[in-house]
């Protein structure tokens, strides 16, 4: 098992007309020892770059790689003892399942006996019987495939994991199923593994700690709830949770005493969201008072005011219903107020008449405040704003 300690990390290639891209960026980031280590972020965030380092398919601009301790920068990814598994399974389509998996150890010169027995010892761990063994990759599904590259990589015993978004290709069942299959390996292996995705719920669901990115560099790195409860930024609040968190442009002013979040409604806009700040985040925001920020709410902090229990009314606000979503278990609304779009997710199956306004109530204890950050250094040569980056510089206050 093994330690991956990542300093000062760079990606940089070298562009048209002497302008370089930085693909990574300053990527400063330890995985513990048997942990499970996923990165995500949006197609572009150099998290597939990052792996591709560690494993050794690519050049390091600047910055150290270490693994157990070694510093690998210059060493050959087959001497690194590090096992990849690929997007695209990358298994030998001439060659048997047994063949595939035995491969690699066969290239090390292992005794035949010991190549049976961890070819054997894989397919069991994986459920690959000996009919599938027999069989060429052609003759497989795609998760019997992305089990064969799991288990080329298990006969390894290799000190770290690496895996590049290897259920994308696979249908919304089976990924939910490999989900299920690769956390649990990671319990019975008990190794380090690196995970690359650009799913949140995969993130969410399977990492021990989660490494969110953007344009190469890190947002934050902390375990999936904190992530959820905690978000660094706008950025990674957006990214993580589905629906993605609400957000609401306003200010904090002071009414009889007690600080509100009003929202920054344009004029002859309907009135917008005007609720209480409790006392403990009020405490925290006195020095934002008056100024610009950003409420954050995720959709299931808002419920219809007629199923709530004893809702403070200084966190009931009204807002026009334009379209629901029964999901079964829960029911999407979209409603606008004021200026602002958002959703509400509600438990059960509730129906609602569209077009008519409705009173919510936000669950503010949970609520987030973010500071706005001006615009313009974020807009592109044409006026348009980058709203990602954008939402990256909006840091969490409360």
């Amino acid at each position: 098992m093994a330690k991956v300690v990542i300093e000062n990390l760079y990606k940089i290639y070298q562009g048209d007309k002497g302008r370089d891209v930085t693909a990574v960026e300053s990527v400063n980031l330890t995985v513990e020892d048997r942990e499970f280590m996923v990165f995500v972020g949006p197609s572009g965030c150099g998290k597939s770059t990052t792996l591709r380092m560690i494993a050794g398919l690519e050049e390091i601009s600047k910055g150290t790689i270490s693994i157990d301790g070694k510093r690998v920068n210059d060493v050959p990814p087959k001497d690194r003892d590090i096992a990849m598994v690929f997007q695209n399974y990358a298994l030998y389509p001439h060659m048997t399942v047994y063949q595939n998996m035995a491969f690699g150890l066969q290239l090390r010169k292992y005794p035949k006996a010991e190549i049976e027995q961890r070819v054997q010892e894989a397919a069991k761990i994986l459920g690959l019987t000996a009919e599938m063994l027999a069989r060429k990759p052609k003759a497989l599904s795609g998760g019997q495939r992305q089990r064969v590259a799991l288990g080329r990589a298990i006969v390894r015993k290799p000190k770290v994991f690496l895996f590049d978004e290897p259920l994308s290709n696979l249908d919304a069942k089976m990924r939910v199923q490999m989900r299920t299959e690769i956390s649990k390996l990671h319990q019975r292996l008990a190794t380090t593994m690196i995970y690359v995705t650009h799913d949140q719920v995969e993130a969410m669901t399977m990492g021990d700690r989660i490494c969110m990115m953007k344009d190469g560099v890190i947002q934050q790195v902390a375990t999936p709830l904190e992530i959820y409860n905690r978000p660094a930024n706008m950025f990674v609040a957006a990214f993580i949770g589905s629906p993605p968190m609400n957000f609401f442009a306003g200010r904090l002013v002071e009414k009889e005493g007690r600080l509100f979040f009003a929202e920054k409604a344009k004029a002859g806009a309907p009135d917008g969201i005007s609720v209480a700040v409790p006392d403990e985040q009020a405490a925290k925001l006195g020095a934002w008072k008056e100024k610009t920020l950003f409420l954050g709410i995720r959709p299931e902090d808002l419920q219809d005011r007629v199923l709530a229990a004893n809702p403070n009314p200084g966190h009931v606000f009204r807002a026009q219903l334009e379209v629901t979503e029964p999901m079964g278990a829960e029911t999407y609304f979209y409603l606008t107020t004021g200026t602002h779009n958002f959703v509400a997710r509600s438990p059960g199956q509730v129906r609602e008449e569209v077009g008519r306004k409705i009173e919510l109530v936000a669950d503010m204890a949970k609520a987030h405040f973010f500071e706005a950050v001006d615009s313009t250094p974020y807009r592109k040569a044409n006026g348009d704003l980058d709203h990602e980056k954008w939402q990256a510089a909006c840091r969490l206050i409360v």
